[in-house]
């Protein structure tokens, strides 16, 4: 497209359908500061004080966020270190900024009218901000998701009316079964819908570059020497970078994306694919909207790295943001250090906390995932009786397994029948490929998204926990606090051949909470060491 705002002014109201334009996109003639540039016409004016007195909706609250100091974590530093809390936008988070302008740039262009369905494959919070904007403009909306996303997140989605559609966190960004996958079946079977789409749709990077960048420059006095952004869909780094590089082409852009995301560059940062724990940022493919030429360099975030700083940031400076926030900060300490005296670096922030509460807040979780110092986790623990015990002492009964050509109706009489909630599905290798849960099986077939005579790969549900006979009941119970059922696996050595060996892992058992339950309870009154 010859630009965002070109593309934006296209006359066919469909032009910015990204489902339907991916395979026409070409190179953006974006220049700096070039003089026929197409960025220079805003449709939509954007405003850069905070409104006086009584707003009309709670929309007029979106942009304009604080621009605060912080002091405790950045006293070694020479440089000022500023940080731009997105999460004081109405939705919680910057993706409000471009769930308005997308919604309000789809009504401006006849694209979309009153009782229409907004889908959204999102992680999240671009669809909290579209289901904001949904509610008070009067559209359905529908949001695809991952299955990794937060319960808060589900839960606020839920509360703005929104329908949650959940899909499995190892699906690649093009299989059918991915969030974005789902999304594009959806918009077929439902009528009137429209995928707004923010991976590609222009008025993403334009809500920063008409907005969020100018915030900035007004609150910084145009004295920026570097900005520190996370990149998920690249919206907020692309539209805040191109502004800069008109108009601070000194300022050093500097993108954040977390090991396992492919959005860095040179490629040989992302030789490490693997899945992560922080929300809201890095992908498996390159989104349209990100311009990753005015990022003047990359750096790779942690899981570890990441929740630890952000729990700094609330505990030291009061700041109450989420997991992706300390991925920037964390980052941002790291280059900001070759920074002077009386220079600036900026980073943005962008959701809060309340989106994890049952997350990286809780102590529990953090040693479950391995993102606390052991030494520190010792002293953090409580000695139960039981913790140190192994899963082996537990009585496991050997589960029932299914085939993936079972049927949804077969499954549902299974688990009925057996007084179970849960069976795994197995490979005729008998290797594991997922779990169906009696829930989701309810779920699922009440909407009518499958049928009895469906195969149960349909519902297959992949996020599961697995544990191994000499994990200590301590693990075990800090993951059942988070999962309802784990699946207890050993591994056996296979020998293909003389000199071949493949380690294959069996099922043992599955293990509730109410197993562990009982193993404390009917222990109590013996001798507990001999337990």
């Amino acid at each position: 497209y010859k630009g965002w705002h070109n593309l934006l002014a296209a006359s066919d109201p469909l032009a910015c359908n990204s489902m339907e334009f991916k395979s026409n996109i070409v190179t953006c003639e974006w220049a700096a500061n070039k003089v026929d540039d197409v960025h220079k016409s805003c449709p939509i004016s954007a405003k850069f004080a905070p409104a006086a007195g009584i707003m009309d909706t709670i929309l007029d609250h979106i942009g304009y966020t604080p621009l605060v100091r912080i002091n405790s974590i950045a006293k070694d530093l020479e440089c000022d270190v500023l940080v731009k809390c997105e999460f004081f936008n109405a939705g919680g988070s910057v993706k409000d900024r471009i769930g308005k302008r997308m919604v309000d740039e789809a009504i401006r262009s006849g694209r979309i009218k009153k009782g229409d369905t907004l889908i959204e494959p999102t992680s999240g919070n671009t669809g909290i901000g579209l289901a904001l904007a949904a509610a008070i403009r009067g559209y359905k909306m529908v949001v695809t998701l991952p299955e990794k996303m937060s319960s808060e997140k589900i839960d606020v989605l839920k509360a703005l009316g929104a329908e949650i559609v959940r899909t499995p966190d190892d699906a690649a960004y093009d299989s059918p079964e991915s969030h974005i996958g789902v999304a594009m079946r959806l918009q077929k079977e439902i009528p009137n819908s429209h995928i707004l789409d923010q991976y590609t749709n222009p008025a993403n990077p334009l809500a920063h570059y008409d907005g969020t960048a100018e915030e900035i420059l007004l609150q910084t006095g145009g004295k920026v020497d570097m900005l520190v952004a996370g990149a998920g869909t690249g919206g907020t780094i692309s539209g805040i970078g191109r502004k800069f590089k008109e108009k601070l082409p000194n300022c050093e852009i500097i993108g954040v994306d977390p090991i396992g995301s492919i959005l860095a560059q040179p490629a040989s940062l992302n030789a490490e694919i693997i899945s992560y724990a922080v929300e809201g940022i890095g992908y498996d493919f390159i989104p349209a909207v990100l311009d990753r030429s005015v990022v003047d360099s990359w750096m790779k975030s942690n899981d570890k790295d990441s929740f630890l700083m952000a729990r700094r940031l609330i505990r030291e400076e009061g700041i109450l943001c989420g997991g992706s926030s300390g991925s920037a900060m964390s980052c941002a300490l790291q280059a900001a250090k070759k920074l002077k005296k009386g220079q600036t670096c900026v980073v943005i922030l962008p959701d809060s906390v309340r989106n994890y509460m049952t997350k990286f807040l809780k102590d529990d979780w953090m040693e479950e995932h391995g993102f606390v110092d052991p030494a520190i986790a010792q002293q953090q623990r409580v000695n139960e009786w039981w913790s140190d015990h192994p899963v082996s002492n537990l009585k496991i009964q050997q589960p029932f397994t299914i085939l993936p050509s079972v049927t949804c109706g077969d499954a549902v009489e299974i688990l009925s029948s057996q007084g179970f909630d849960q069976l795994p599905i197995i490979d005729e290798h008998n290797c594991v490929l997922g779990m169906v849960t009696e829930g989701n099986l309810l779920s699922q077939i009440q909407s009518g998204r499958v049928h009895s005579n469906d195969p149960v790969t349909r519902v297959i549900y992949k996020h599961f926990k697995q544990v191994t006979l000499d994990m200590t009941l301590r693990d075990l119970s800090r993951i059942l606090e988070h999962h309802h059922y784990v699946l207890v696996v050993t591994t056996q050595n296979v020998f293909a051949a003389a000199h071949k060996v493949h380690a294959k892992k069996s099922i043992y058992g599955v293990v509730t909470r109410i197993d562990l339950l009982q193993y404390i309870t009917s222990n109590t009154n013996t001798d507990k060491g001999e337990s």
